[in-house]
């Protein structure tokens, strides 16, 4: 690897000062980026091994074919979906008591979030918890060919951690040389009619191979237990927006998101029966195909242990096919002292479906 893209990496990682990471505002893409050299992702991801080398070696994850005998006539479209921790919350509130501090350093967990994400190759990322947007991910992102787009929560949890790095919101990315951005739409959520704390972005995308269009949203529901009302609301609210931006479910449509709902809850059966006619990806890595992961996210806390399925990938069943998706990690790779870890970056796994264009868009079910 050549010294330039060494020092390149090595400036553009490096924290920014408080002053520059203030700049986050309401704004959402950075226009200086375009004036920056790309990035060879081998070389960053070498760049990533160097700083992990004495680190574990990343869990191995394989694809499930999920092919159901239907020929496509175009690429698929690998979209990732990730709730990344933030990491002001992961060092000073999250409490992981089982989760060596040492682990948390974001010089190092910074570049295993990096490894994974180059790993899989997404054409789409959709990302929650992003509180080094500005100095991480949209500088090292947009130079591998992504455009970029950012939402932060109006009043952040990250806020209140000393030395934070601003607030944590969603985050979004395409392939540029894959698809052409047609409308894009920053939702702040609402409740009972109260905006709230929470955010989304729907993007309505053309596939340069197809021409198709479809709409990509994402975004990270109300926390906690005792909250299910709200996040039901905040769901609901969600779906209008995205009849809405797809026309009644004219223009195909993908979800990524934290829910923070388990499918028994309410939200979780409001986008299961919505007039958008979606299903949830992972459902089909079931022996019956109608049964979620027993986990998405698996963490020890003060409070116990944590297991739960809250995080998932909806699409528009009519017109898109699910052709692989990503297998998740075994209890024996997870480990007894759970996630995050030496390993793993996050306390919450990817989630990681490649989906087609279904040949008839006119078929309803």
């Amino acid at each position: 690897m050549g010294n330039s893209t060494s020092r390149l990496y090595s400036a553009l990682a490096k924290t920014l000062s408080s002053s520059a990471v203030s700049q986050h505002q309401d704004c959402l893409e950075q226009p200086n980026s375009a004036q920056l050299e790309p990035i060879d992702p081998k070389d960053l991801l070498e760049e990533c091994q160097l700083v992990l080398q004495k680190r574990p070696p990343r869990f191995q994850r394989d694809f499930v074919d999920l092919k159901k005998n239907t020929a496509s006539n175009h690429r698929p479209i690998r979209v990732m979906q990730w709730n990344i921790l933030a990491q002001a919350l992961g060092e000073g509130k999250d409490n992981f008591i089982q989760c060596p501090m040492e682990a948390l350093k974001w010089e190092e967990r910074k570049c295993l979030i990096l490894e994974e994400i180059l790993a899989y190759k997404p054409d789409i990322l959709c990302l929650q918890e992003v509180d080094h947007y500005f100095d991480t991910f949209e500088p090292l992102l947009s130079r591998l060919g992504y455009q970029c787009t950012f939402f932060p929560k109006p009043w952040s949890p990250c806020l209140d951690v000393e030395q934070n790095n601003g607030p944590d919101g969603c985050a979004l990315f395409f392939l540029k040389e894959r698809f052409e951005l047609i409308n894009s739409a920053n939702i702040r959520l609402t409740a009972m009619k109260l905006k709230t704390n929470q955010v989304a972005i729907a993007q309505t995308l053309k596939c340069s191979e197809t021409g198709r269009l479809f709409c990509i949203a994402v975004t990270h529901l109300k926390a906690r237990t005792g909250w299910e009302r709200f996040r039901s609301a905040q769901g609901c609210d969600l779906l209008q927006n995205l009849k809405s931006i797809t026309q009644g479910a004219k223009i195909p449509l993908i979800i990524c998101g934290d829910f923070n709902a388990e499918p028994t809850e309410e939200v979780y059966r409001e986008f299961s029966n919505s007039s958008l006619n979606l299903n949830s990806a992972y459902k089909l890595l079931s022996p019956d195909g109608q049964s979620e992961p027993p986990y998405t996210t698996w963490k020890i806390r003060p409070s116990g242990e944590c297991r739960h399925t809250l995080d998932y990938i909806w699409y528009s069943q009519h017109a898109l096919n699910v052709n692989s998706a990503l297998g998740l990690l075994t209890e024996e790779q997870i480990g007894p002292n759970r996630l995050p870890s030496f390993n793993y970056p996050s306390d919450h796994l990817s989630l990681v479906c490649d989906f087609s264009f279904n040949q008839d868009p006119d078929r309803l079910l």
